[in-house]
């Protein structure tokens, strides 16, 4: 008998089933009538997006759960994808579970694992132990980089932390067109036919319907715990061009004109205090009216692709809403939508039709314009300009990533017919994100765990906010919250706000503290730092014994930019590194590929063909934004480096290829910042030679490092996708001069322009 069942057996043992007493544990099962739970959590949507939160754009789904429940207008998030998402599956503080930031990489500090840690137990994990049956759709974003291959550990992907089925993507964004997928534990294939229209939106919306659908007709009174997280409206802003062309012309007023009509609606709604002031235009804003007309045409179609992008996720919401309403769960479902930060700056002045071009600082302006047409089609991975993102976070100021109200207060609606009686109701209790499992925990009607699975649990941080189901003009129960992102730094305090911008690369001391009466100032508009100094003092030193109360030291001063910097020189190495690679049919995230970004490199390829007609890829890093790709096509050898999506940089063979047993190397030799030259070899015998450019983000993209195919789209346009190679692939080798690093520079992605 195992150790447990000793310890747990209340029946009796003799040496027969005649003389022994048998005991049968009664199984974990929910409080008869608990609720389903779904949570839908949106990416990068800003206060003002929403129909009932004031904007001009379609959500007649979402606008339904909002007048059948409660809107909430004083919620915050953390102002990032990765923490908000850690905050709210464990009801504690980021800082404290390990998510500081968007970190694809173990930091070193027990605020920066990447990973949420194990004594902070996801609700996923809770619920499932009390008989709920548990499943997730969407955008993980929970687990570092190198455990996203086959190879795992899988301890952090979702059927790891109480998920019992799962489907969607493990990384911050990926193309809605041709997503890289996980389903449980394993990559899958692209699961469009040839020919069939996809979108990720429509498919997960799929895939969460049937979860619905198999858990209760395989147990119909059992309650679930759902997860949606959509990749919308996180870039690149990818919809059906119906969607995008119904907003033709409906944006040419400019940002300007479309932010006083949003602040005039919310007004209208309530859904502002009636004294909550407009700000000026963002500093980094340009007025609109001095843009030419050009830029006017650029932007409002970027802005057009966003708004048909939000209306087609609001559709698919509608579906999940239909479909529990068609089964009769939706009266017994609590639904809870939400933000994971506000709207989003990364497009910069002049958006971007490619955001890793972007990065690489590649795409000009007029590059942008002659790709107009490509806005929001698998050809562009685009981004609407900052100028638009002022405009989704009205009356608020600033952006993601900022912890000043426009990074920070998000939409929160929550429908629950048997637990909400004022329909359509507003709430303005200050609340937070970490705030949410203890509302789901005390509806349902359980407590956390002092301990799970021999872990001693943290403490919630949160506390619930299901008392202002009742009573709208109950007081809020929140006195305090702390938040620090990327440097940014703020504090509320029973109505007060401490907040400052960090700059990278400087010291914490020289920030610039500001103080608001959010209680009185909803926009944070009026800084009385200097008429309530001892005010913001208090604050401050409020600020510093919080964040070490909770686990936020210590914060990072430095850049991304620097962090990799030094990184780097810390690795940096003479002898070249070898890793070898097989066939493989699961690929690698970008980031378990070799780093060969501006450094020198070999790649040498043992294969056997049979014959000239076996072509294919041989190595493939990236997709159709950017990448490179080493195949045999016509009998000849080829290295392709994709740049940005619309400009492919070409090394081929001379002769053509032999048949048998076949070596193939391409050695690549740094000889400037950025640049280098690239020389094919057969069978040691030189083949092709030619310059490289732009190789400092060399194989830096969405998509895949394969082997021996090109999964997803195409990485160059000379074929298709997944051009397999028809030979054998006995191994792939990678020599490169300094040792790889994971791509910690996405993280710079997640975060607004500067």
């Amino acid at each position: 008998m195992a150790q447990w069942e000793k310890e747990t057996f209340q029946g009796q043992i003799g040496k027969t089933v005649a003389d022994s007493k048998p005991w049968w544990k009664e199984a974990d099962k929910p409080r008869d009538g608990a609720p389903n739970v779904v949570v839908v959590l949106l990416d990068d949507l800003g206060f003002a997006q929403l129909g009932c939160y004031g904007s001009d754009i379609a959500t007649p789904n979402i606008d339904a759960l909002a007048s059948g429940g409660l809107r909430y207008n004083n919620f915050h998030t953390t102002a990032l994808c990765s923490p908000t998402r850690a905050a709210l599956l464990t009801g504690r503080h980021p800082h404290a579970v390990g998510l500081r930031s968007v970190l694809s990489q173990d930091g070193g500090f027990p605020n920066a694992r990447g990973r949420v840690s194990k004594e902070a137990a996801l609700i996923s994990e809770v619920l499932v132990d009390h008989g709920y049956n548990t499943f997730a759709v969407g955008k993980w974003h929970l687990s570092l980089d190198n455990e996203q291959s086959f190879a795992g550990p899988f301890d952090n992907w979702p059927l790891g932390r109480g998920f019992e089925h799962y489907y969607g993507f493990l990384g911050g964004a990926t193309s809605q067109w041709n997503p890289t997928l996980v389903e449980d534990n394993r990559r899958v294939p692209f699961p469009a036919e040839e020919g069939k229209a996809y979108h990720l939106t429509e498919d997960i919306t799929d895939k969460f319907i049937s979860y619905i659908r198999e858990q209760k007709t395989a147990s119909t009174e059992k309650p679930f715990f759902g997860y949606v997280a959509y990749g919308a409206t996180h870039a690149p802003h990818h919809a059906p061009q119906a969607y995008i062309d119904k907003y033709k012309g409906k944006f040419d007023q400019g940002w300007d004109v479309a932010r006083e009509q949003t602040y005039k609606l919310q007004q209208e709604l309530g859904i502002i205090p009636k004294d909550a002031e407009l700000p000026p235009r963002s500093p980094d804003v340009r007025a609109w009216d001095s843009l030419s007309v050009e830029e006017k045409k650029l932007y409002t179609r970027l802005q057009e692709a966003f708004a048909g992008f939000l209306e087609h996720t609001d559709e698919h919401i509608g579906r999940i809403v239909h479909y529990l309403r068609e089964i009769g769960e939706l009266d017994r479902t609590l639904f809870i939508l939400l933000s994971d930060n506000g709207a989003c700056a990364a497009g910069g002045e002049h958006g971007s039709l490619n955001h890793w071009a972007d990065f690489a600082g590649q795409e000009s302006y007029e590059q942008k314009l002659a790709r107009y047409d490509e806005i929001g089609t698998p050809l562009a991975n685009n981004h609407y300009p900052k100028g638009w993102a002022q405009v989704g976070n009205t009356p608020l100021r600033w952006y993601k990533s900022f912890v000043h109200a426009g990074g920070i207060k998000d939409p929160l609606i929550i429908h629950y017919p048997e637990g909400i009686q004022d329909k359509g109701g507003i709430r303005n209790q200050y609340h937070h994100v970490i705030d949410i499992v203890p509302t789901i925990l005390e509806i349902i009607g359980i407590e956390s765990p002092l301990s799970y699975k021999g872990v001693p649990q943290l403490p919630i941080h949160g506390v619930s906010l299901a008392y202002s189901f009742a009573k709208a003009s109950a007081p809020t129960t929140k006195q305090t919250q702390v938040y620090e992102m990327v440097g940014n730094r703020a504090i509320y305090h029973e109505g007060w706000k401490a907040v400052a911008i960090h700059k990278p690369d400087t010291d914490f001391d020289a920030d610039r503290w500001e103080l608001y009466h959010v209680e009185r100032d909803y926009s944070e508009l009026n800084d009385l730092s200097t008429q309530y100094p001892e005010k913001l003092e208090e604050l401050k030193a409020l600020w510093w014994s919080e964040a070490e109360r909770i686990g936020i030291l210590p914060i990072e001063e430095r850049s991304f930019h620097r962090v990799l910097a030094e990184s780097r020189r810390a690795q940096a190495s003479a002898t070249p590194i070898a890793r070898v690679f097989y066939r493989s049919e699961q690929g690698l995230p970008i980031s378990k590929a070799p780093d060969v970004r501006d450094k020198s490199f070999e790649i040498e390829a043992d294969l056997l063909r049979g014959s000239i007609e076996e072509e294919g890829v041989i190595i493939a890093a990236g997709a159709r934004a950017a990448g490179y790709s080493l195949y045999i096509q016509g009998n000849r050898l080829f290295f392709a480096n994709n740049l940005r999506g619309t400009s492919v940089q070409i090394i081929a063979s001379e002769q053509e290829l032999p048949t048998g047993a076949l070596k193939i190397i391409f050695r690549y030799v740094k000889t400037g910042d950025g640049e280098g030259l690239g020389t094919l070899l057969i069978n040691d015998k030189e083949a092709g030679q030619g310059q490289l450019t732009g190789t400092a983000q060399l194989g830096f993209s969405f998509g895949l490092f394969n082997i021996g195919q090109n999964d997803t789209t195409p990485i160059v346009p000379f074929y298709e996708a997944p051009f397999r190679f028809a030979g054998k692939i006995l191994k792939v080798v990678y020599r490169v001069s300094t040792p790889e690093l994971d791509a910690a520079s996405a993280e710079v992605l997640e975060l607004a322009s500067e």
